[in-house]
């Protein structure tokens, strides 16, 4: 890694010598601001009309141009009309651009890192800038996401700082893919691997790949919705692109060093709503001793609070009244502290570099635990001829993660004391263990149900992580029409793991504990892209554009590691004190080649038809069936010149039809391998596979159909952006179950399909903009409907997560001819009168498994507000998501356990059913064990998800400093609240799950937070 930096170091140093002064030059400096607000623009670009020399303006509207002397500049940006000036003897120049409405055109980042003018393109792009992801930010960048962009779905997993980011664009992406979209990184796909993950059994959430980066190095995300605007990537672009677009320098500027600081407080949010009447105990009866309180510590079916004694668990007496101190105050307040230097600056007009330098040091709301992340940038640009330019890209990120808590509500939970009675306080059971022994306090009838205090204080469970994303980009033109590129990329990571059951833990085996697993895993993508292009007016009217290329991507992933059982000494951490050692190895290597094309032919700005094509080679898959073709055809028409309509500034029909294909992750599929066994009386034994292989295994595919509208009114003041389309997958590879007779216990087969049929809307205006004052909305909403149209050979639903308080009686499952996933539970069972049915105790009986609905939303988006006056700035979001339904297990406790309201009534007298009456106690555990559809509660919500309010300082107050040149200031809020909300008990984004199987299961998760903080951005010479 050190040598790696050494290199990026000296090149960009190298990169700066290249820069000479010319004697007769000098520096000309200034600011471009636009009208009417007069606010600084980035982007802006400058060239002097003779040479073309020219740069681009920074983020501050900033620009530093070497000129010769009786210079003319001209000044052009997307929307604004262009300026002439001649500098003549200045050495200073602010320029104000006016907007022009007959100049809509924006050149936006598409496939492959490819800049075309956005209103050519036959399909949905939206992009989203820097700002939006640095303002209130999220530790893994891609949560800000939320909310900002239709037709996308952002959950982020409720496991601390450095948990995965799961996104969905478009509905269900596939039965047998993770629903992830594709990451590319200026041009090279990214690895977003998911290192580990709950279930019902346990587990922790270990982070992606996307939430490495700091987002203070990203300018732009581009989010590629539709299949046509991902197929030139094949694989794995089924389920969408998002291309990230590094920070650079500006060509032509000075040197710019700016400092960023940005600190943001958690706090933990309690969304209980529990009845607070009843205490603790069993059968209406409070304890009367030390072992009756610790096993009745999570069942409040005792009598009414009080205000008398009560023994503990230890033998002391305690206050039986509603406690004040609850669950959520074993947590603490949560910190983020975010530190970046970044330094930048023009290598003469043909080149540039940028480098930054960010640290996060987050601490969890779990005590004991946290991230810190060291993230360095460097972007190198040089122009080494008129026509061969060569980028460069490293970035080095160095994470640590300690204590990474255990979620679902598996052992080792840091949240366990959720469901204490109300009566109560979390605090007595604090340290959590025995000081002289080192023993864990049990504070339930469960050794499972680990103590927070204890885990907290006393686990381990680091994982570390030094990742390198570099690529090397060179392109020669030929002429102005024709160039050349090759492109390579390398994105490598080395991990390092530490888990322990500590010395004390109740259900290890005599209190010894053991070694989970320490070891280290690599893993990498290396992409070699070589792409010819080309672009041609044939005629005053008729353009051609043609790009050729070919890909080569190999991944490969390998791991190794120790463990074992039963510390001999205790806190002795090491695979040499364990009773039992054990040992692991894993080891997958996969390989895609890649050929492809596009062309495009436009008709006087008014017509665009574009063809692309690729052609994949999968090595998981077997040679007479591993390649597939991937077409797309898209189409834009731009009729707003062809129609008498004076308030219509821009139009545009799209229309796009594409095919993306897929593989499976693991290989080794479709043959037959033995494995090796236990040797029996010394002898050398193997055994045979129960899954059987399928010899004609083929890739998957995607198609889709999109139909849009751009349209734009009143001086580009109100504009839409309207897609529908139609998404089928074909041939999913995926699991089936097999009888054991046959000699197998399951198969791989290629059978699953999926429909999404969607409408995305787009609204976006500028209201009020004067002099001094503008207010900015966007509004944008996505309706999608998805079915499963089939699954296995026999068309079986295929059963995915489930929490262990319904294990085995609820269920989330594919299902052919409804949404998936969806959410399957047991409903009351009815008489033939309708009235529900109970037994001769007063039980309610369970009845039929029905289909509950889908985890996935239906009806969601986003509102965004920005409003500016003289420099204050003040920002909104509102986002909402209806139709998805969640299985809680905080549900199925609470009614279990009598904390829920609804157990209040019948306390007294018993619950009545059909004139049968039952205990409370016996009648609510029976609803909650066999009608597990009181476990499902709606999803639906809105939430103010951003508030921002920040000013940024004149820059004429740091005239005269010899350090500062500007500063801006902000106080942010994220999460705040919800407008909005359904479920009773708990957050419905809540989860702990990290896939798609269980995606809308919550409980055993960590409680969902609420940041506040603020910003500081200073500009300094």
């Amino acid at each position: 890694m050190k040598k790696i930096l050494s290199i990026a170091f000296a090149l960009g140093f190298m990169l700066c010598a290249v820069h000479v002064v010319q004697g007769q030059s000098r520096v000309l400096k200034g600011v471009v601001t636009g009208a009417p607000d007069g606010l600084p623009m980035p982007g802006v670009t400058i060239f002097e009309k003779t040479s073309k020399t020219g740069t681009t303006t920074n983020a501050d509207g900033e620009y530093s141009l070497s000129i010769s002397p009786n210079s003319v500049l001209v000044f052009s940006f997307i929307g604004y009309s262009s300026q002439q000036i001649e500098v003549g003897n200045r050495t200073e120049l602010n320029v104000l651009l006016e907007e022009d409405a007959s100049e809509l055109s924006e050149v936006v980042v598409t496939a492959l890192g490819i800049s075309k003018d956005k209103e050519t393109l036959g399909y949905s792009v939206t992009q989203v800038g820097s700002e939006s992801l640095t303002t209130a930010r999220e530790t893994n960048v891609a949560n800000s996401l939320a909310g900002r962009v239709a037709g996308l779905v952002v959950k982020g997993t409720n496991s601390g700082p450095g948990g995965t980011s799961k996104i969905t664009l478009r509905g269900l992406p596939s039965i047998s893919g993770t629903g992830s979209p594709l990451y590319v990184i200026n041009g090279i796909p990214m690895d977003n691997t998911q290192r580990g993950s709950a279930g019902q059994w346990g587990g922790a959430d270990a982070g992606d790949g996307i939430g490495n980066l700091s987002p203070d190095d990203i300018e732009t995300m581009t989010v590629l919705k539709g299949q046509a605007a991902s197929a030139l990537y094949g694989s794995r672009a089924s389920n969408g692109v998002i291309l990230i677009t590094t920070k650079k320098g500006a060509k032509g500027g000075d040197w710019s060093l700016t400092y960023t600081m940005n600190v943001m407080a958690e706090n933990p949010v309690d969304f209980t709503d529990f009845q607070n009447v009843y205490g603790q105990g069993v059968g209406g009866i409070k304890p009367t001793t030390a072992t009756d309180a610790q096993t009745s510590g999570r069942l409040a079916w005792g009598s009414k609070m009080d205000g008398s004694s009560v023994i503990g668990f230890d033998g002391n007496q305690y206050p039986y009244s509603p406690s004040n101190d609850r669950y959520i105050d074993f947590y603490r307040t949560g910190t983020n502290f975010t530190n970046t230097v970044s330094i930048s600056k023009g290598l003469g007009s043909d080149g540039s570099f940028r480098m930054s330098v960010s640290n996060l040091d987050a601490k969890s709301i779990v005590p004991n635990s946290g991230v810190d992340r060291l993230s360095i940038n460097l972007n190198v640009e040089q122009n080494i001829t008129d026509k061969f330019t060569v980028t460069a890209m490293v970035n080095y990120t160095d994470q640590q993660s300690t204590n990474v808590p255990n979620l679902s509500d598996g052992p080792k939970n840091p949240n366990n004391f959720l469901l204490l009675a109300p009566n109560i306080s979390q605090s007595i059971f604090a340290p959590g263990f025995n000081p002289d022994n080192g023993a864990e306090t049990v504070f339930s009838d469960d050794i499972y149900v680990t103590n927070p205090y204890f885990i907290s204080n006393q686990g381990v469970n680091d994982i570390g992580r030094k990742r390198t994303i570099s690529a090397v980009s060179t392109k020669y033109s030929f002429t102005k029409d024709i160039y050349a590129m090759i492109r390579m990329g390398n994105d490598a990571s080395n991990d390092d793991f530490f888990g322990v059951d500590p010395s004390g833990l109740a259900y290890s085996a005599n209190l010894q504990g053991g070694l989970n697993g320490r070891g280290q895993s690599t893993r990498s993508e290396t992409n070699i892209d070589g792409i010819l292009g080309a672009n041609f007016d044939l005629t005053s009217k008729l353009n051609l554009d043609l790009l050729a290329g070919a890909n080569r991507r190999n991944n490969k992933y390998e791991a190794v590691g120790v463990g074992g059982s039963r510390f001999v000494i205790p806190y002795l951490y090491s695979p040499f004190n364990v009773e039992n050692f054990s040992r692991s190895y894993n080891y997958n290597e996969r390989e895609v080649q890649s050929a492809f094309y596009s062309v495009g032919i436009g008709y006087n700005n008014i017509l665009t038809l574009t063809t692309t094509g690729r052609y994949d080679v999968y090595s998981t898959l077997p040679t007479d069936n591993n390649s597939i073709f991937s077409p797309s055809v898209a189409a834009a028409f731009v009729f707003d010149q062809l129609i008498d309509m004076p308030a219509l500034d821009f139009g545009k029909f799209r229309a796009s039809y594409a095919v993306t294909s897929g593989e499976p992750f693991d290989a080794y599929q479709s043959t037959f391998y033995y494995n090796s066994a236990n040797s029996f009386n010394g002898v050398p034994a193997g055994s045979s596979p129960t899954s059987l292989p399928n010899l004609n295994l083929k890739p998957f595919t995607t198609s889709e159909l999109e139909l849009g509208l751009d349209l734009s009114f009143f001086n580009n003041r109100l504009g839409f952006d309207i897609a529908y389309y139609e998404k089928e997958t074909h041939n999913e590879i995926m699991n089936a179950n097999l009888s054991i007779t046959s000699g197998f216990n399951s198969s791989v087969v290629a059978t699953g399909s999926t429909s999404n049929k969607g409408l995305e809307v787009l609204v976006t205006g500028t209201p009020v903009q004067t002099t001094n004052f503008f207010w900015k909305t966007s509004f944008n909403m996505s309706k999608v409907k998805n079915e499963i149209l089939s699954t296995d050979p026999n068309n079986n639903p295929i059963n995915l997560g489930q929490n262990r308080g319904t294990l085995g009686n609820a269920i989330t499952a594919y299902v052919v001819g409804e949404s998936g996933p969806q959410i399957r539970a047991y409903d009351y069972a009815y008489n033939t009168d309708g009235s529900i049915q109970v037994n001769e105790a007063g039980l309610p009986v369970r009845g039929e498994l029905i289909n509950m609905g889908t985890v996935l939303p239906t009806l969601y988006g986003g509102w965004n507000n920005e409003f500016n006056y003289k420099g204050i700035s003040f920002s909104f979001l509102i986002d909402y998501n209806y139709g998805n339904k969640v299985l809680s297990a905080s549900e199925f406790y609470s009614i279990f356990r009598g904390l829920n309201q609804v157990t209040l009534e019948g306390r007294e007298s018993g619950v009545t059913t059909g004139g049968v009456t039952a205990p409370a106690q016996a009648y609510y555990q029976a609803l909650a064990q066999n009608v597990t559809s009181t476990s499902v509660v709606d999803g639906d919500f809105i939430k103010l998800r951003q508030l921002t309010l920040g000013y940024t300082f004149p820059a004429k107050w740091f005239g005269n400093t010899p350090i500062l040149k500007g500063l801006s200031a902000s106080l942010v809020g994220r999460n705040l609240g919800f407008i909005m909300r359904k479920a009773k008990n708990i957050d419905p984004e809540a989860n702990f799950g990290s896939n798609i199987s269980y995606t809308g299961i919550e409980g055993g998760n960590l409680p969902s937070t609420r940041s506040f903080g603020f910003n500081l951005n200073f500009k300094l010479n």
